[in-house]
C-alpha cells in the first residue's frame, strides 16, 4: 500500500507540472476569454460524462456561487444536470446529441462551451462543439495525453501530458480551480486583499 501510494502521489504531482511547464499559457489564454465572454453579458457552457460531468457541475457552482472570495454570481451554465433533457433527447434521439441540443436552446454568439474529455473522444462532446461552432460559440476542450478528436475541433486545447487516467482528472480539477481563481483575480482585485471565509 506504501509503494501505490508514494507511486500516485509523485505521478499526480508530475501531471501537474508537466502542464504548468508545457501548457499554462493556454489556461491564461482562456482566462482571458472567460473574462472577455463575462464582461460581455455572456455565459460558459460546460459539459462532459461520468467525473467530467460532476466536473462541469463543481466548476459552474464555483463560478454562480463563489470560489474563494464573495463576489456577484457569474454566468457559468452545467449541461449535464438536467435529467428530464439528458433523458428525453438520450431516449428520442441519441445519447449522442444531449449537449448538442442545449447549445442550440440555450447558446450565443460570444458564449463559451467548455467540453471535459479525459481521453478527447467523447462523441456527444464531439456534436456539441459542431453545434456551437455554427452559432458562434467558441469551444474549448480540456482533455489528456493527445486530445483525442477533440483537440481537432475545439478553437483551444488544454491538454494534460499523462496517459493515466486518475492523473489526468486529479489535473483537470486542479486546472478549473486556478480558472476560477485567476478570473476571480482579474475581475475582483488581489485575493490577497480580500477576507476569505473560512
Amino acid at each position: 500500500m506504501e509503494n501505490i501510494l508514494g507511486r500516485s502521489l509523485a505521478d499526480s504531482i508530475a501531471a501537474k507540472q508537466d502542464f504548468y511547464r508545457d501548457h499554462r499559457q493556454q489556461l491564461f489564454l482562456l482566462v482571458d476569454w472567460v473574462i472577455d465572454c463575462f464582461r460581455a453579458g455572456n455565459k460558459l457552457m460546460i459539459c462532459g460524462n461520468g467525473g467530467s460531468a460532476a466536473d462541469a457541475q463543481h466548476l459552474a457552482a464555483e463560478f454562480v456561487n463563489r470560489f474563494l472570495i464573495n463576489r456577484a454570481p457569474l454566468p457559468a451554465l452545467a449541461l449535464t444536470t438536467d435529467t428530464s433533457i439528458l433523458t428525453s433527447v438520450g431516449n428520442d434521439f441519441s445519447y449522442d446529441d444531449i449537449f448538442a441540443k442545449q447549445v442550440e436552446a440555450l447558446g450565443k454568439k460570444g458564449d463559451i462551451l467548455l467540453g471535459i474529455s479525459t481521453s478527447g473522444n467523447s462523441s456527444n462532446v464531439v456534436r456539441a462543439f459542431d453545434a456551437a461552432k455554427k452559432i458562434g460559440v467558441r469551444t474549448v476542450i480540456l482533455t489528456g495525453g493527445s486530445g483525442g478528436r477533440l483537440a481537432g475541433e475545439a478553437e483551444l486545447v488544454l491538454s494534460v501530458p499523462s496517459a493515466k487516467t486518475p492523473h489526468i482528472q486529479e489535473t483537470h480539477l486542479w486546472i478549473e480551480h486556478m480558472l476560477c481563481w485567476l478570473v476571480d483575480e482579474r475581475l475582483f482585485g488581489s485575493l490577497q486583499n480580500v477576507n476569505v471565509p473560512q
